[in-house]
């Protein structure tokens, strides 16, 4: 089957599931309602094959929007059908996966499609932190049919996927030759898509491939798979490569796995999956380079901006949810400064802090440099870490030495205080000695330290107060 080619609702569900694995339910639905003229046109299953399966032998529940079927549009029946998904995958603990292609709401049945619609929204919200969710867009998701994608975990959108709010022409002061904002591309950069892949085998694949190193649940273990790299295999190059974490952490990881998650949002933090001795781990790291073909093709500030912090947040909330391990590479020295960061930083920063801080799930940081409360907001000690440490001439500390020398000796009248600062306050022999860091390590020794201290918190325990609101 050529990979170009647009595939119908059901050869969907199979390319994505394990052969001979899927069950369909419900195959025999179609709509009710006989409101203008209704009765005449046929919808078979009422345009959405719903059932179950398995990727790589785990248990999956699927629901594929038909969009030649009233243009895949959701109805009374429609929507009860997802809505059964939902019910028996929250019974079974196992993931929820939507392939949609959807003309949104199905007009001639008003108020019915309407309230299946938030039915569904509904079951969403309850089966969040519960079993994982992914929306794989390939068609048209615009209305309210967009905010039901975007409660799910991870969405994903085929190059010609359309995910919208608003159309592009309706936008005030744009149209669709200006700015395409329904476009996979744009929603990928601003964060509203998870994934941008060209071609639905591929998209389809990459869920697979997703599905593979996360939990069915939040009472299952972690994913594990087997492991043939070397846990004592040493990281020569990780200093140099720490400034760009896709590449950082691709060495650290078994065999170079690794998942980058959002990584065309917010491209100054780095979240991604990878694993180590077998164990799925969920990273989260602050780049300052970009490089592509082993040269650097953009440069960032080494600064928490807003939305990198509403990406990493969003990401270790996920992974606690689900108990899956976190490892954080921390490279800060303070917070984008300018206009645009000045209305939300601070409020997506407490954001970040309260993420890690309410994670009960393993918590390791490295420390390659974490000066002021910045890096308090990147899984430090006092935010919680249960393991951190730092690299060899890493700076820990609160404030920048030429900016501290401006308080200690603001005549300038001892050359010595600056060289005395950085001594005593701002190295990680400082931090360690009281406590902040647990060790200090070479950078080629990175991967074994690290994957040590994940095992030995593979049975961690730890309990939070009780209670309904969480603070973001």
């Amino acid at each position: 089957m050529s990979n170009s080619s647009k595939l119908s609702a059901k050869d969907r569900i199979l390319t994505l599931l394990d052969d001979n694995s899927f069950v369909e339910i419900g195959a025999l639905v179609t709509k009710r309602n006989t409101d203008f003229n209704l009765q005449a046109k046929e919808a078979p299953s009422d345009g959405v094959i719903t059932g179950y399966g398995t990727i790589a032998d785990a248990p999956v529940y699927v629901y594929s929007q038909d969009a030649s079927v009233l243009g895949g549009t959701i109805g009374e029946m429609h929507a009860r059908k997802i809505a059964k998904i939902y019910d028996l995958a929250m019974k079974c603990g196992a993931p929820v996966i939507g392939l949609i292609d959807c003309g949104g709401l199905r007009i001639e049945e008003a108020c019915d499609a309407l309230e299946g619609l938030g039915d569904i929204m509904t079951k969403q919200v309850l089966a969040s932190g519960v079993i994982p969710q992914i929306a794989v867009i390939f068609g048209s998701c615009g209305g309210g049919l967009s905010i039901s994608a975007s409660l799910n975990d991870f969405v994903f959108v085929e190059k010609n996927g359309k995910l919208f709010l608003n159309t592009p022409n309706v936008v005030k002061g744009n149209n669709v030759d200006k700015c395409d904002t329904a476009s996979a591309a744009f929603k990928a950069e601003c964060g509203a898509a998870d994934f941008c892949i060209e071609g639905e085998v591929e998209t389809l694949n990459a869920v697979r491939n997703l599905i593979s190193v996360i939990p069915s649940c939040n009472e299952d273990d972690a994913a594990l798979s087997d492991c043939d790299d070397d846990l004592n295999r040493l990281t020569d190059d990780f200093a140099g490569e720490a400034e760009d974490p896709a590449v950082a952490l691709a060495d650290l990881s078994d065999d170079g796995f690794m998942i980058e998650v959002g990584k065309e949002f917010a491209k100054e933090m780095v979240t991604a999956f990878i694993k180590l001795d077998g164990i799925t781990i969920g990273a989260v790291a602050n780049r300052t380079v970009l490089s592509k073909d082993g040269k650097a093709v953009e440069k960032f500030e080494s600064k928490l901006t807003a939305n990198g912090c509403s990406k990493a947040a969003r990401f270790v909330n996920f992974c606690d949810a689900f108990d899956i391990p976190v490892l954080t590479v921390t490279n800060v020295d303070g917070y984008a400064s300018c206009m645009c960061a000045e209305k939300k930083l601070s409020k997506e920063a407490a954001g970040l802090l309260a993420a890690f801080a309410d994670a009960t799930c393993p918590k390791v940081n490295v420390i390659v440099k974490g000066i002021g409360s910045a890096y308090t907001v990147m899984n430090s000690k006092a935010s919680g870490a249960d393991m951190v440490f730092a690299l060899e001439g890493a700076l820990v500390g609160p404030m920048a030495s030429d900016l501290a020398v401006q308080i200690l000796d603001p005549d300038k009248k001892d050359a010595k205080v600056q060289s005395e600062y950085e001594k005593l306050q701002l190295s990680a022999q400082a931090a360690a000695r009281r406590g902040y860091v647990d060790s200090i390590i070479a950078a080629a020794d990175v991967r074994k330290n690290v994957l040590y201290a994940f095992e030995m918190l593979y049975l961690k325990a730890e309990d939070r107060p009780g209670k309904k609101h969480k603070a973001f």
